[in-house]
């Protein structure tokens, strides 16, 4: 990302390792621990505040897993065993074309590194049908602080708990994952609905928050909302998109929309059906595109050639009419371009308790908001405008979303909620700050579990578990 280019001021790494084979990953550690360097995996590079490549304490060595990449199917179990290195469009390219009939319950943008995104959770659009990644994880393959390759067996059912969810950069090296497929049908149906202020966007929004979370668990309503023109003498306004997946045909999915959602008008034009694999093509915004594009590690980023910074908060309590307006004027108030995008919980995600892997957004939950602003500009004060901008907006957003905590989603990570130390200085408390916007009542369990399995904390970054 183009924020930590330079001339950004942030340390480069001394040596960026490409590993072959898993004994070079234990090298990298064994040389890293005796030279007193950092390390920092990347699988993908998509960590949104760049901890997977970049570093604020110098010396570090990056560990880059690019070669890791194999996706095996075993369609007769429905499993596979995917490669920290692979990106979740390669692994739903591969899957799709060993089975029409198997998908996987992950994220939107296809160039994600499956080692990260896994590892923080892993939100899409089955979500609400199977839950999210970690749900579906049983096996994985991990090299630990003193070079030992661990699978769930030997590791113990506390560290393979910790790294479903927990960030897997806290605890080692994550080489490889063994996840259960989930049963998609031959067609889907999917819809973007455009709703303006002008268009009842309002009052529609606010009966979709007493609607998504409770709706038939095959459908996952998201809504994505920034500044639009108005059909009123071209005056900017705000839409609302309503972006969906629905896991069946169009015939079943009009008329639940008409019993649970009439407010949204959806009719039969509006709704396009396909398969699964059709369906990611369509989310990322590459629809008509050969299947093959899922294989690109680069260009398909949402935010691609641009400076970008997001941020996240989950809420449990509907937001009023007047709320919501109050928010539509803040947004056409900023100069910057501040998206929302607004995504449902409720279904499979509320049925898994809290406790059960370290992501805690479970029953109560409504649904989770990421903020988002993109910029082109060149140089400091863009940047500092945009920063600014996002920064405040959030703070305005205080009233509406969760409190003590106010919740973050880890895979949009954002260090404005708190870092650690430089060095290895960090307190439980401190790291509190931050570690409970993510981890709810998980925090504690996994401060446990990483001052058992890393004591020394050499798996460090600036939000990395503390040790007690």
């Amino acid at each position: 990302m183009e924020r930590f280019l330079p001339p950004a001021p942030i340390p480069k790494p001394l040596v960026i390792i490409t590993p072959l084979v898993e004994s070079h990953i234990q090298a990298a550690i064994y040389c890293s621990k005796k030279h007193g360097m950092q390390i920092r995996v990347r699988s993908g590079g998509h960590d949104y505040e760049g901890l997977s490549y970049i570093s604020y304490q110098a010396p570090f060595v990056m560990v880059d897993l690019v070669n890791f990449q194999s996706v095996n199917i075993d369609v007769e179990n429905s499993t596979a065993w995917v490669q920290a290195g692979a990106t979740i469009g390669q692994l739903y390219y591969t899957i799709a074309k060993k089975s029409p009939t198997l998908g996987f319950s992950a994220g939107v943008c296809p160039t994600v590194g499956v080692g990260g995104h896994f590892s923080g959770g892993g939100y899409g659009m089955m979500s609400r049908t199977y839950g999210i990644a970690v749900d579906n994880i049983i096996d994985a393959r991990l090299i630990d602080v003193n070079g030992r390759i661990l699978d769930r067996k030997s590791m113990g059912e506390d560290l393979f708990w910790a790294i479903r969810g927990g960030g897997g950069a806290s605890f080692g090296v994550i080489i490889a994952w063994h996840i259960k497929l989930v049963q998609v049908p031959k067609n889907v149906t999917v819809f973007t609905v455009n709703r303006t202020l002008e268009q009842n966007a309002t009052k529609i929004v606010h009966k979709w928050q007493y609607v998504s979370e409770k709706i038939d668990e095959k459908l996952l309503l998201r809504i994505f909302l920034g500044k639009a023109n108005s059909s009123q003498d071209g005056k900017e306004t705000v839409q609302a998109s309503f972006v969906s997946l629905y896991l069946g045909g169009a015939d079943t999915l009009l008329p639940l929309m008409q019993q649970s959602f009439p407010e949204l008008g959806l009719v039969r034009s509006d709704c396009i059906e396909m398969s699964w694999i059709d369906s990611i093509l369509y989310f990322a915004g590459v629809s008509g595109e050969p299947l093959d594009i899922l294989l690109n590690r680069t260009s398909l980023a949402t935010y691609s050639g641009s400076y970008f910074k997001g941020k996240s908060d989950y809420v449990t309590e509907p937001i009023s009419e007047a709320g919501l307006e109050s928010i539509w004027r803040t947004v056409l108030e900023y100069p910057e371009d501040i998206e929302m995008q607004f995504s449902p919980y409720g279904g499979r995600l509320s049925e898994i308790s809290e406790s059960a892997t370290p992501f805690p957004h479970r029953a109560g939950t409504l649904y989770s908001i990421h903020y988002a602003v993109a910029w082109t500009q060149a140089g400091k004060s863009a940047l500092s405008r945009n920063m600014r901008a996002i920064r405040r907006f959030y703070s305005f957003m205080t009233p509406y979303v969760t409190k003590n905590p106010r919740s973050a989603y880890l895979n949009y990570r954002d260090l404005d909620l708190g870092v650690n130390n430089k060095g290895n200085t960090t307190s439980y408390e401190q790291a509190s700050i931050w570690g409970l916007k993510y981890y709810g009542i998980n925090f504690k369990r996994l401060v446990h579990v990483k001052t058992k399995v890393d004591p020394g904390n050499f798996f460090r970054n600036e939000q990395s578990i503390p040790t007690l």
